[in-house]
């Protein structure tokens, strides 16, 4: 058995048998060794194992003899299992290697499975909250938030701005995560009263400001995307959920002046405003990114506009809504130039301000634009240095693909938020016009450092190529396929 997983092929028909390249990228996980005769295959590198042991089976009516002699040589076996078609475990000898012993034990011709005794680990980093145990926030998972929590967790140092009907500041789930103004203490704006008072008399926006950053393993209600965050309540839009430009002007104002990051704004209109297509310019120089939901209408926003998604400035992430199925939701608008992803907003379970230990569910991309914005959050703190432009490309590089989003958003992919604090390092095939060469592309977070190794096993990896990862995350390798006909390997490997 060979160690990774075959990611995609490179057709290379000219290519002898012996001369067919595995090339390894950086995703865990295994599958049975392949044919060198169908291509070039692109694989992953070695998991975890215990270096002290391997697990190995004997072939189906194998010379008992023989085995006999061979397990007396590299001494006895540790473990069997009768029940599992004499499954066995074998220890390494003193001196040796795993990678030795399974190199003898292939060799030998006795036993029809060979492999290393993998380590695995419990799973991800999860909270304690009750609406988060129970699966109620289904959607969490759905975006390996738990992977991502691996990762981290806090972003108590990013200020988030949520332009909305208000927040219930005083929720038992929110009270903690809430921004406090050093001079009168108050928690936000209401740009519509005039005060600093931005209570929420709709529950709107506390239901997203919960799914962004409600405290998380807390042992109440639920878990946020980021479990500390600094949430400012912006009150631009009244309990019927109606506002003006200018009220969101001033909300916009008053977050930049108090030096929030991000933007939440789960809301849209048809007018194309100047005025307000300006502030949001003047907050792009700030370097603050803005979140808009993309809209329930099913509409093509490429064709009919929504604003703010649909202005053209590299600091707006408009998100669609998907479902539990993993597809794009009925009612979601789309566009494959004005939407960038999706998340999920069906269902989805948040805090309401109805009372401070009132929970709601309700579906719509006004509650998928707040997991990108918990995301955004969790990405800054973790990537301070990096500018806003350089924040984005990662999100959207970390989307997964799902067939019903192609075409329907710029990525075609879905949040994932652990691959968006942990970008996986992955080798894509692409086709050569020259079937005497080989080349692949590197993908990765942009501007880091990748280094291609090669080797004709898997004990001894040379570097023979180390490149910088573009704004986009990847770079493209080339090689001159080798006569010698040994086969070859590839893997990369990165600095964090």
């Amino acid at each position: 058995m060979e160690l990774g997983m075959s990611t995609g092929m490179i057709g290379t028909d000219r290519c002898s048998e012996a001369a067919r390249l595995a090339i390894l990228c950086s995703t865990l996980w295994l599958t049975p060794a392949a044919s060198f005769g169908s291509g070039p295959i692109v694989r992953s590198p070695e998991p975890e194992y215990r270096t002290d042991r391997i697990l190995v089976q004997p072939k189906p009516g194998v010379d008992k003899e023989r085995l006999a002699r061979f397990q007396t040589v590299q001494r006895t076996v540790v473990r069997q299992w009768k029940t599992m078609d004499l499954l066995e475990v074998l220890p390494v000898p003193a001196g040796a290697t795993v990678p030795d012993l399974i190199a003898t034990c292939q060799q030998s011709g006795l036993f029809e499975l060979v492999e290393p005794d993998f380590l695995i680990r419990t799973a991800a980093t999860v909270p304690n909250d009750p609406k988060y145990v129970d699966g109620t926030q289904w959607a969490l998972n759905q975006v390996d938030a738990p992977g991502g929590w691996d990762v981290l967790t806090s972003a108590s140092g990013i200020l988030v701005a949520v332009l909305d009907t208000g927040v219930r500041y005083t929720h038992e789930d929110l009270a903690a995560n809430m921004w406090v103004n050093p001079v009168d203490h108050s928690h936000g704006l209401d740009a519509i009263a005039g005060t600093t008072d931005p209570s929420d008399d709709s529950g709107h926006g506390t239901m997203v400001a919960g799914i962004l950053g409600a405290v998380g393993n807390n042992g109440l209600g639920i878990a946020g995307v980021a479990w500390q965050v600094q949430i400012l309540a912006c009150k631009c839009f009244d309990k019927f959920g109606v506002g003006s430009i200018s009220d969101c002007i001033t909300c916009l104002e008053y977050a930049r002046t108090n030096g929030a990051r991000l933007i939440n704004a789960s809301w849209g209109f048809n007018t194309n405003s100047s005025a307000f297509s300006n502030a949001l310019y003047s907050i792009r120089a700030a370097g603050m990114i803005v979140v808009a939901a993309a809209g329930n209408d099913a509409s093509n926003l490429d064709v009919s506009p929504s604003y703010p998604s649909s202005y053209r400035f590299d600091n707006i992430v408009s998100v669609a809504y998907t479902t539990r199925e993993d597809t794009l939701a009925a009612l979601s608008n789309y566009g494959s130039t004005n939407v960038q992803l999706a998340a999920p907003g069906e269902q989805i379970s948040s805090t309401f301000a109805a009372t401070d230990s009132y929970y709601y569910t309700l579906s719509g991309s006004s509650f998928a634009a707040p997991y990108v914005t918990g995301t955004l959050a969790l990405m800054l703190a973790r990537y301070p240095a990096e500018p806003y432009q350089q924040i984005i490309s990662r999100l959207l590089n970390a989307t997964d693909p799902l067939p019903s989003l192609a075409g329907k958003c710029s990525t075609g992919g879905r949040l994932n938020l652990r691959h968006a604090l942990d970008p996986p390092l992955r080798l894509r095939p692409v086709a050569s016009p020259d079937p005497g060469l080989v080349q692949f592309r590197v993908v990765s977070a942009p501007n880091r450092t990748c280094t291609i190794q090669s080797s004709t096993g898997f004990g001894n990896w040379a570097p023979i190529f180390t490149n910088v990862t573009s704004a986009a995350g990847a770079f493209d390798f080339i090689e001159v396929l080798s006569t010698n006909p040994a086969p070859r390997f590839y893997r990369a490997v990165s600095s964090p």
